[in-house]
């Protein structure tokens, strides 16, 4: 029976020794710059010698000592992600499109959660100066200025969305509210509508600023009166939705048709509709704003205006790469747009009571 080859004593498998970059360097016949390049995504390795790293980097299960790798790089290759509240699906959607994207960069992520908290803010930023980030992507829709100022003094790398900080190393992220609102109401005004609110999120967030004069702004264009009294304040909640809902069957003016700050304001609204028993849209048609998952599965399934969480992703890692892959040259502040789109369901129809010989062509077409 034939002898099995005896391991080498320098075999790693066959040793308590933990793998380390010079064994992967030995085994993959490179040198230990190139492991090093390969483990950091830098794209000028040569690809065979790069495939030759990742195999024998599966083969040992190796896993690279972080923080040894940062002590020597300067660098953590970790970005830090503040957002507003985890419990609302928008964030969950965003902070998975921002992992998965930073991850196929070779970056790791710092996760938290304000609540719309100043102390839970400043206890972010901390967490995230003592795990030094290399940058951080503040996806909160509103800037506490005070508190980001321990990250700007220590000249970190951020990115922001809608407004941001006047210096360098700052990128914002622009989004075109106007364009999917407007599209909104036009899309509302076709259909016969003249009475529409609008439910805002805090008054106190620029984006929920934003959003009400986009609003204010597509109705003058579509020729529709616009005035602040077809604004109720919400607060992005489903429950802050259902209770302006409530305000509005109340009030003396009844609207034929409500657009909402977000997609959970909506939801909430369809709550409040269906305790009243009412029916959307035969009785109110309703539009909400981010086209979250669930806004795909509510009865009705809710028309919406999209802002895409990937591409809100997508943008924030570009920008934060840009500002730390090039500290050498001159950061100057950058800006990418996002665009909004009106995604149409079953939520809108026509005003009640109104153009029923148009009704009943549309029901025996969709027959």
């Amino acid at each position: 029976m034939a002898s099995k080859k005896p391991h080498s004593s320098k075999d790693p498998i066959q040793t308590k020794e933990r793998p380390d970059i010079r064994t992967i360097a030995e085994m993959a016949n490179v040198s230990v710059a190139t492991v090093s390049r390969t483990m950091n995504h830098v794209a000028s390795v040569n690809p065979q010698m790069a495939k030759r790293v990742w195999k024998v980097i599966d083969e040992l299960d190796y896993f690279p000592n972080t923080q040894a790798r940062a002590l020597v790089s300067g660098r953590s290759r970790l970005f830090g992600l503040i957002v507003s509240e985890i419990t609302n699906p928008f964030f969950p959607e965003l902070i998975q499109g921002f992992e998965d994207i930073a991850v196929e960069n070779g970056y790791e992520i710092l996760i938290s959660s304000t609540n719309y908290d100043p102390k839970r803010m400043s206890n972010c930023i901390r967490r995230m100066l003592e795990r030094k980030v290399d940058g951080v992507a503040v996806m909160t829709f509103g800037i506490e200025g005070p508190l980001l100022d321990q990250l700007a003094r220590r000249n970190v790398p951020m990115v922001f969305i809608d407004v941001g900080p006047q210096r360098s190393g700052i990128s914002v992220l622009k989004v075109d509210y106007h364009h999917g609102i407007r599209q909104g109401v036009q899309h509302l005004a076709v259909l016969g509508h003249r009475d529409i609110f609008f439910i805002s999120g805090p008054v106190r967030l620029h984006s929920a600023q934003s959003r009400v004069d986009a609003f204010l702004r597509s109705l003058s264009e579509c020729g529709i009166a616009a005035n602040k009294s077809c604004v109720v304040e919400g607060d992005h909640t489903m429950e802050g939705g259902a209770a302006a809902m409530k305000t509005i069957l109340a009030s003396k003016i009844k609207p034929t048709a409500v657009m909402c700050s977000n997609d959970m304001t909506a939801i909430g609204v369809l709550h409040a509709m269906y305790r009243a028993g009412y029916k959307v849209p035969d009785d109110l048609s309703v539009i909400g704003f981010d086209d979250i998952h669930m806004a795909e599965v509510t009865i009705p399934p809710l028309t919406t205006i999209q802002m895409s969480r990937f591409e809100l992703a997508r943008a924030a890692v570009s920008a934060l790469r840009a500002q730390v892959e090039e500290r050498d040259s001159p950061r100057e502040k950058l800006e990418f747009n996002i665009q909004t789109n009106l995604i149409v369901r079953e939520s809108t129809g026509f005003p009640p009571n109104t153009m029923p010989h148009l009704k009943s062509k549309v029901k025996a077409r969709n027959l």
